[in-house]
Order: C-alpha cells, then sequence, then structure tokens
C-alpha cells in the first residue's frame, strides 16, 4: 500500500505523543541507549507478575532474574537496545536500572534514654527486626544462653550471609547487642538499644560495602514472607544511594511503602552528604533513597560528644540535609546519636576495619582487667548508618510495650516527643583538615528534633491518620519556604498534633512558614536556591556513588 505525504505526516504527528508516554515509561539512564550491551534492569508493572509477563519479556530476548512481591516488578537482564520495546506493554508502568546501593553505643543509649527504658524492662523481645546490610556475623553478644538472636539469615550477593564488610554486624549491635563481651570489671558495658529483640539478617551489600537495588529489593520481598514467622516490625536499612527519580517512580520507595502498608516501620539513614556544596547548596538537597520517601522514617546523625547529656550534643556536620530532591520532602524526621559510635565488630579482618584501622579501639575502652592491644570484639563508626540502628531499636522497644501501634503512630510519636532543645547553629570540625562546617538547626537538619525513647515510651497518644512527611514550596517573591500538608495528615489536626507541636517553634516560624529570612541560603545565593528550588531538578547521574563511609570529626 502505498501512503501519500498526507497520510505519512499523520503518522508522525500521531506517534510522537505516543513516543513521548513511552519514554515516560524509560528511566533518564536508559532513555538513549542503542547498543546492545547487556543490562540489569527493574520493571514496574500495573498489575501482579504472571507467567504470561515472564513470557513475553523472555520471547523479546530478556533473562528474568528475580520476582518482587513488595511492589509489582522484575529484574531482567538484556541487550540495552530493547529496553525501549518493554515500555510498549501497557502493563509496564516504568522501567529503571539496577543501581548500585552502598554502606552509608554507651553513650548513646544513655543519651537518648535507652538505659531508663531497660530499668523498665523494656528490651524488644519478641519484636523480630530485619537488618538489610553487609550480613550479620552472630558474635557473642548477638547470643545469649548458647542460643544466637539472629535467627533467620539469607544472602542475596552470593556467597554466605556473614559480615566480610564489618557494617551489618556493626549495625546489629547498636540494636542487639547485650555487651557480654565488655563485663569486665565495671568499666563501661556496650549493650545495645534493644537486646531482647531478634535479628533477621538479609544480606544485600558484598564484602566491599556494594550492591544493588535488585537485591534490596529481594531482600524486602522476603521481609513480606517472613512477616509473621519472624514478627518482623521493624526494618533497618542504614544503606542508600543517590536519587534519580521522584519517589513515586523510584522502585526501592514504593517497596518500602509496601512494607510500610503491611505493618513495617522502616527506619532508613538520610545520607553522609551534608558537607557536599558542590550544588552551592550547602549540604541541602543531600538526603538519599530511599530515604526520601515520605512514608519511612529517616534519620540524621548527632554527636553525643562522649558524654550522656543532650546539652553538649550537636548535629553532625556529614549529616545530610533535606527537602529531598526534587520532591521538596522534609527531611529528616529525626536525629540520634551516630557520630563515634562503639559497637560490634564482625572480626579484626573485617574490609571496613582494615581499610580504616583508626576505627579500632583499645581493649581498655572498657576492660580494667590488664589486657592490652586492641579490642576483636568492638570497633567504632560514625554516620547516619549508625544513627539509623538507634532508632530502630527504640521502635522495637515501643512495640513490644504495644504490639497494635501502626507504623504511623509509632512515626508520629517519635516525632512529637523528641526533644528539641537546640542551639540556632553550631561548628564542626573536620579532625584531619580543621575545615569548619557551620550548621543551622532548621526543620531540614534536624527534623522534629532529637530521639527521646524515655519519653516515647511514656507518652501514650494515638495519631489517627497518615505520618507522611509533608512537602514544602518555595516562595520565590519573599523567599520563604512553607510546609505543604494533604489531607488525612495526622500533622494537620490542631493543637495536639500540629506542626509547631511536633516540628517545634525552633525550627517553624510563623504560619506553617520554614526559614522566614532565608537563613540558609538568603539572596547571596541563588545557585543553591536554584538547585534546589528551580525547575531544572539536578537528579542524580549515571554515576553510582555508594554513602560514603565517615570515620567521625570532632
Amino acid at each position: 500500500m502505498n501512503l501519500t505525504l498526507k497520510s505519512l505526516l499523520a503518522l508522525v504527528l500521531m506517534s510522537g505523543p505516543l513516543l513521548a508516554i513511552q519514554l515516560q515509561k524509560i528511566s533518564e539512564e536508559l532513555r538513549d541507549r542503542k547498543d546492545d550491551a547487556a543490562v540489569e534492569v527493574i520493571v514496574q508493572l500495573a498489575n501482579k507478575v504472571t507467567t504470561t509477563d515472564t513470557s513475553k519479556v523472555q520471547v523479546l530476548g530478556a533473562m528474568v532474574q528475580r520476582l518482587h512481591t513488595s511492589f509489582n516488578g522484575m529484574t531482567l537482564t538484556l541487550p540495552a537496545s530493547l529496553v525501549a520495546k518493554l515500555s510498549d506493554d501497557p502493563n509496564v508502568v516504568y522501567v529503571t536500572p539496577n543501581r548500585k546501593v552502598g554502606r552509608m553505643l554507651d553513650t548513646a543509649v544513655a543519651t537518648v534514654g535507652g538505659d531508663l527504658a531497660r530499668t523498665w524492662g523494656y528490651t524488644g523481645e519478641g519484636v523480630g527486626v530485619a537488618v538489610i546490610d553487609s550480613g550479620v556475623t552472630s558474635v557473642n553478644d548477638l547470643s545469649g544462653k548458647l542460643v544466637s538472636r539472629v535467627v533467620y539469615s539469607e544472602s542475596f550477593v552470593g556467597g554466605l550471609a556473614t559480615d566480610g564488610y564489618g557494617h551489618g554486624t556493626h549495625v546489629a549491635g547498636i540494636i542487639a547487642g547485650d555487651g557480654d563481651d565488655s563485663l569486665y570489671n565495671g568499666v563501661r558495658k556496650l549493650t545495645g538499644m534493644a537486646p531482647g529483640v531478634r535479628i533477621i539478617n538479609l544480606k544485600v551489600l558484598d564484602d566491599d560495602g556494594m550492591g544493588t537495588d535488585s537485591a534490596v529489593l529481594a531482600a524486602l520481598d522476603r521481609v513480606l514472607a517472613l512477616k509473621t514467622k519472624y514478627n518482623i516490625r521493624v526494618v533497618n536499612l542504614s544503606l542508600g544511594r543517590r536519587i534519580y527519580e521522584s519517589y513515586a517512580t523510584d522502585p526501592l520507595c514504593k517497596a518500602v511503602e509496601a512494607l510500610w502498608k503491611a505493618g513495617i516501620v522502616v527506619v532508613v539513614a538520610a545520607g553522609n552528604n551534608g558537607r557536599d556544596n558542590s550544588m552551592g547548596t550547602q549540604g541541602y538537597g543531600t538526603v538519599n533513597s530511599p530515604a526520601n520517601d515520605p512514608y519511612v522514617i529517616t534519620v540524621g546523625a548527632m554527636k553525643a560528644n562522649g558524654t550522656t547529656s543532650r546539652a553538649d550534643d550537636a548535629i553532625a556536620s556529614y549529616s545530610a540535609k533535606g527537602p529531598t530532591m526534587g520532591d521538596h520532602i522534609v527531611k529528616p524526621d529525626i536525629v540520634a546519636p551516630g557520630n563515634k559510635i562503639v559497637s560490634l565488630l564482625s572480626s579484626p579482618l573485617a574490609q571496613l576495619a582494615v581499610d580504616y584501622p583508626s576505627t579500632r579501639i583499645p581493649v581498655s575502652y572498657y576492660a580494667n582487667n590488664g589486657t592490652r592491644g586492641l579490642s576483636t570484639s568492638y570497633y567504632m563508626v560514625s554516620g547516619t548508618s549508625m544513627a539509623t540502628p538507634v532508632v530502630s531499636g527504640a521502635v522495637a522497644l515501643m512495640l513490644q510495650k504495644e504490639p497494635a501501634l501502626t507504623p504511623d503512630q509509632v512515626k508520629a510519636r517519635l516525632m512529637k516527643t523528641a526533644y528539641k532543645g537546640f542551639p540556632s547553629s553550631s561548628v564542626a570540625i573536620e579532625p584531619t583538615t580543621g575545615e569548619k562546617f557551620v550548621s543551622y538547626y532548621d526543620i531540614f537538619t534536624v527534623g522534629a528534633g532529637y530521639l527521646d525513647i524515655a519519653a516515647a515510651l511514656t507518652n501514650t497518644e494515638l495519631a489517627q491518620g497518615s505520618a507522611v512527611s509533608p512537602a514544602v514550596s518555595f516562595n520565590s517573591t519573599n523567599r520563604t519556604v512553607s510546609l505543604v500538608l494533604p489531607s488525612g495528615v495526622v500533622w494537620g489536626t490542631g493543637v495536639v498534633w500540629g506542626t509547631g507541636v511536633v516540628w517545634g517553634t525552633g525550627v517553624v516560624w510563623g504560619t506553617g512558614v520554614v526559614w522566614g529570612t532565608g537563613v540558609v541560603w538568603g539572596t547571596g545565593n541563588p545557585q543553591g536556591t536554584g538547585v534546589v528550588w528551580g525547575t531544572g531538578v539536578v537528579w542524580g547521574t549515571s554515576e553510582l556513588v555508594a554513602e560514603s563511609t565517615v570515620v567521625g570529626e570532632n
């Protein structure tokens, strides 16, 4: 059949909108790929995955690596040039690369009231906490009466689920260590937040501390499958990656939301990029994914400065700050001790301890028994990755006391009862270079405040409604930033749960207005303002960067 010029033009005009719709289904990193190199992708579907879906992609030339149940999706391997054909299927919602993700106690526990919780009889007993990390080695402090509290282990990166990197065991110790190896003449007992919990060990990071979206998604799927058997009520994600698109289409965010809606509290590290001024934002807009999801509890890091008093505590300058890129969600939600945290060492040969020998501590730190040399049981690491399990342990204590609490009620109560007595600003000094970093205690730096587990345990108020973190909007005329509260959220219900109560008058000024005076960027920093609030959103690039490891700061 011969086509006239008019009919050809009509076909071109009709294909324009269709092509635009197809491209909207593909993340930016994949849209221009025309080569035949094999790529791993995560395909989000509108409906549950069926054998018809898997058959279709296999006929196309794809290999199915994993099916995901926490959301409707698959991990596939196929030639990059065929990705566009995936979007032809009306059941395909969005296609992303299988991106890389990475790693991101004594004074810490007492600072947030964890010691009081133990005197009241709360240890998290009966609560299952899933640690999705670099694996957990069942060292002595995670065992009691010769029975390990690591009740389930599985690796999604091949090999054993033990911790060759050293990150996951440290995280698990902050949550559940019983301090048995530190019981020497009473110098200090290094006990975690909730030493009675059961740890579900899901390894998604290899022995170099790196992993992929697909591995994390598979672990989240497993949490749903094991939820009832092990009473999994909490998931700890001390990992993350850069934000590449809105949380509404990010597969990690969609999966953590599914767990949240299934009754599981998801606690996520904000990230360690708070010093990053490469975009002219003074570290604002640096929160990672999936910490950018409005449902989850996102945690920033404080410095306890070696004491159990909050009076001398300060925000860690590396703690990532909101608002989230693109969606402008208020993050973090809460902060907790994360700097120079002593917890469990999986092995003296763990890669993290080898790469950063200054993390090793002497036995004399906790033992007065004449032993010299470095500890083989504990070491000291810093980061929002360490602050996150402090909050996860606190959540386990709350759920032991009140098992019927929903994730939204847990989050709302933690945020309302958080300590809000901050200074207006503080200065941190990088120990190796002497560089100074000024931090301001606004809503995008400390969220609703500093974790206070004793206050959360004694509070009995039940929030009714969603506790999703609000978004904010920027008024370019008067340079103010205002909270945007969606309908049905608990924060808009007045005196008990109003914004001034939850976030405090120290971080919210006026009627729902934050940063009324433009204290951080002001009129002198249009670059930073344009990056975060401008129309040209700076998403993550194709470079896959893991959360940095932090040794500590002064």
